[in-house]
């Protein structure tokens, strides 16, 4: 409504309308009901491909399944919380690898100093990725606790020489981290990382789980809930994000992560 229709709507004491806006909020509606649809028909779809047992079911786990780089603070919180739902929930967790590097390939408006840490990001989540495909889930996990806990517990420079150190700590050669600086997994590096960001979308980051058909990003926590409290937040998390409708839950962050 432009300024000349308000004054004379005011003098009339009737508001002037073209319809315009109501046609316009009426597609902006079909369209959110279309993609409500279609999100949910993926979801249902992923479900009905890789079926998981419900939780609670006697003498069964859920998967849950944790994408991950290893070199962000956040993704490690949300890891330390799903470990303690595992204590208090039948849960398990399942970790992926996913890339911030390959996340940001090509994107335009980055800092130098942010598109350096991609840069450096790529060795380490390489290792990862080898670790898992060579030795499997249960190392893949403790190779990403070792890591972290050095990195983001201890602070450690982020160095070849401290993967090295996380993988002789855990049973592995030192020789696999060379494997970061090959690249010859980066086609499935690519992959495992869409597996986990093509349902939530590339405007996101790291963590992204999938639970049972349902994809979300998150939660970001610090710090991590522990125990029966670690818990009650995965049913509310889960519950939440399992509406087809729900997109978006937000507030500012006031404390960084806090290691403990």
């Amino acid at each position: 409504m432009g300024k000349s229709d308000t004054k004379s709507a005011k003098k009339s004491g009737k508001k002037k309308s073209s319809g315009k806006s109501s046609v316009k909020n009426d597609k902006d509606l079909q369209i959110a009901k279309q993609r409500v649809a279609a999100s949910a028909e993926k979801l249902v779809k992923r479900a009905e491909a890789q079926p998981a047992p419900a939780v609670g079911t006697p003498g069964s786990l859920t998967e849950v399944h944790f994408w991950f780089d290893p070199g962000c603070p956040w993704a490690w919180m949300t890891s330390r919380w799903m470990l303690e739902v595992e204590k208090v929930r039948p849960v398990k967790t399942i970790f992926h690898v996913m890339s911030l590097s390959v996340l940001n390939e090509g994107r335009d408006g980055l800092s130098a100093e942010y598109r350096a840490g991609l840069e450096k990001g790529w060795p380490p989540v390489r290792v990862c990725l080898a670790v898992g495909e060579e030795h499997g889930q249960e190392k893949l996990a403790a190779f990403y606790t070792e890591l972290g806990t050095r990195w983001h517990v201890k602070k450690e420079e982020r160095l070849k020489e401290t993967t090295a150190a996380a993988l002789i700590a855990i049973g592995l050669p030192a020789a696999l981290a060379d494997r970061g600086d090959i690249g010859d997994n980066d086609d499935a590096l690519r992959a495992t990382h869409h597996d986990g960001m093509d349902l939530v979308g590339m405007d996101v980051g790291t963590p992204v789980i999938h639970v049972e058909g349902v994809a979300f990003f998150g939660p970001v926590v610090s710090p991590a809930p522990k125990g029966e409290e670690a818990g009650t937040v995965f049913d509310g998390v889960r519950q939440l994000a399992s509406y087809p409708g729900f997109f978006e839950l937000k507030r500012t962050r006031t404390v960084g992560p806090i290691f403990d």
